[in-house]
């Protein structure tokens, strides 16, 4: 399957402008100490970490947080369902950005079996609740799900298999879902009806071209953030006193 450009320039060149816009923002957020939460949610190969990491390369780690939760523990399996995804949440100033979320229980847990029923009857009636609450708090939050197309989706499942550094992409439970094409269609569209509210909406991108999707979704992003007025402050290094050292070391352990 041949892959579009996106129009005019590079995908590089696209991108940079929308990272500086992004790391404008973030001076902004920290200034006001506001809260940034993302959801990004979508079937296997969408390209969530793809779009994740072209948001957040740019970005100071100590302010922007991914959080891309394992399988629960045997503890974690015990408390309240959304409790594990309450300690990624942002303090005053940072944002969050969630590969996969609460979400995972009205996707990959109810189709996969991993769930009962209820559970799933139960997250749905609980999830715009706990999200409003949320909300209300002063968080700004944001859910967009990435559409594929099944094969697109099998080209990339496809890809994976056969590049060494992708290969661990490849799950068990991945590999198991590929034949629950239709059954991840129908969760996700009760999923959207179910939590697509007026206080967190559910924007959906398509991804079938990874890069086109990554700046639409980015740039749809900063379209919801507060804009950065002002560019970056400009840094004045001083002259060096002196001459420059040469670094030395003394002791038993060399550099290679």
């Amino acid at each position: 399957m041949s892959k579009k450009k996106p129009a005019g320039h590079s995908y590089e060149d696209q991108l940079r402008p929308l990272q500086v816009e992004l790391t404008g923002v973030m001076r902004l957020l920290a200034e006001r100490g506001e809260r940034v939460v993302v959801l990004f949610e979508g079937r296997d190969t969408a390209g969530k970490g793809g779009v994740i990491k072209a948001i957040s390369e740019k970005l100071n780690t100590r302010q922007c947080h991914i959080a891309a939760l394992g399988v629960p523990t045997q503890r974690e399996q015990g408390e309240w369902y959304f409790q594990r995804y309450v300690a990624y949440l942002p303090t005053a100033g940072d944002m969050t950005l969630f590969d996969r979320s609460w979400y995972n229980r009205a996707g990959v847990e109810a189709v996969m079996g991993f769930c009962t029923p209820a559970q799933t009857d139960a997250f749905l009636k609980q999830a715009p609740v706990f999200e409003r609450m949320l909300v209300d708090d002063g968080i700004r939050l944001f859910k967009y799900w990435l559409t594929v197309d099944q094969a697109e989706q099998e080209q990339r499942f496809a890809e994976r298999q056969d590049d060494p550094l992708k290969q661990w992409k490849l799950s068990p439970v991945d590999l198991l879902a590929r034949s629950k094409y239709v059954e991840y269609g129908r969760a996700r569209d009760r999923m959207l009806e179910a939590t697509h509210t007026r206080w967190a909406p559910w924007t959906l991108v398509d991804f079938n071209d990874q890069k086109a999707g990554r700046l639409k979704l980015i740039t749809h992003l900063l379209s919801r953030l507060p804009a950065a007025t002002a560019s970056a402050p400009e840094v004045e290094i001083p002259p060096l006193p002196g001459k420059p050292h040469k670094e030395k070391f003394r002791g038993p352990v060399k550099p290679i």
